[in-house]
């Protein structure tokens, strides 16, 4: 039976969740001002799709109602939510519409933002860094992600924070790998360590451990091989890589980042759960988000992985990339 959602209340029987939130100050928005403003840029695709879909749905019917919301139900699948999320979402609307009601298609997307939103802010952890340079970050994931290019493109933007930066290439399967790293190096003006293809990737890492401490560098960025989610020999080298750097800098490495690539979807769900496992993944990098009309895939990373977006790839110029921010997100994904 379908049930309506447009209960009509008294002001004094507004239900303490339902409390109207101040308009955040000038100056936050000021600062997030640009973030959103690339976000919403790289999510195009993604809200183009699914802001329209929801619109469509809305405008079916004057009452948002069971109807309603079994209409919306696909369109969260189609934006690569995933079933889990997506499930999760409508139980939450669900009950929210039996509690108090829904007022509208307006409220229905406001409220639809405030789970997206919760449901990254659930996962988010803070960045903590070393008390003492460096600050080592191990850069995973699988061949074609685009990780050489984002282990690139964060010394682009550590190096325009005013920190200094050393690569290290440590994917010493592939000269190109080495080779292409070097270019990033270069159009990032910073310094690499490297040894010839097929090196000990921990050797390379040694190396530069030791260097990034001998020169007070503040950040030290770790290229490891394209490794084949199958492949547990890999693996295993990725352990030892771990506790390669810890002998040498105490708590390394301090962040690893598993890079995605967001238009594989879901597929890439199945590699991102084996790297958490065997390489202590403590947040994703996703790229060419801008390439997407899934975009949803960050909502499944947060529900099944468990693990925060820290950046986003948005483009291929040397500077698209940004910190991930839920807010900007979620509002430059639905309209």
């Amino acid at each position: 039976m379908a049930f309506s959602l447009f209960g009509k209340r008294d002001k004094s029987e507004q239900q303490p969740d339902e409390a109207v939130v101040p308009a955040a100050q000038e100056p936050q928005e000021q600062k997030r001002g640009g973030f959103f403003d690339r976000m919403k840029q790289a999510v195009t695709r993604t809200r183009e799709s699914f802001s329209e879909s929801i619109s469509s749905v809305i405008a079916l019917t004057r009452e948002v109602d069971e109807t309603t919301l079994v209409n919306l139900e696909p369109l969260l699948l189609a934006a690569d939510l995933g079933a889990p999320t997506t499930a999760l979402v409508m139980e939450n609307l669900r009950q929210r519409a039996l509690r108090v009601g829904i007022q509208g298609g307006d409220d229905l997307k406001r409220l639809l933002k405030a789970e997206l939103k919760q449901i990254l802010d659930g996962v988010a952890r803070p960045i903590t860094h070393p008390a003492a340079p460096p600050e080592v970050i191990m850069m995973v994931g699988v061949n074609g992600t685009g990780k050489t290019t984002t282990t690139g493109k964060l010394s682009a933007y550590f190096t325009a924070q005013g920190r200094t930066v050393l690569l290290c290439a440590a994917d010493t399967f592939r000269a190109a790998a080495i080779e292409q790293l070097e270019v990033w190096a270069q159009r990032s003006d910073v310094q690499i360590i490297k040894t010839k293809q097929g090196g000990d990737p921990s050797a390379a890492l040694y190396d530069a451990c030791a260097a990034a401490k001998a020169r007070g560098t503040q950040v030290l960025i770790v290229d490891t091989a394209g490794r084949l989610h199958t492949k547990t020999d890999l693996m295993k080298e990725l352990d030892k890589m771990r506790r390669t750097a810890e002998k040498l800098i105490p708590g390394a490495p301090h962040q690893t980042l598993l890079v995605m690539d967001a238009t594989t979807g879901q597929n890439g769900l199945t590699q991102a759960r084996l790297f958490t496992e065997a390489a202590h993944v403590t947040g994703i990098v996703l790229t060419k988000l801008d390439g997407t009309a899934k975009g949803g895939i960050v909502l499944a990373i947060a529900t099944e992985l468990k693990l925060p977006v820290v950046y986003a790839g948005i483009g291929e110029k040397l500077e698209d990339i940004i910190p991930f921010d839920s807010a900007s997100f979620v509002d430059s994904l639905i309209d």
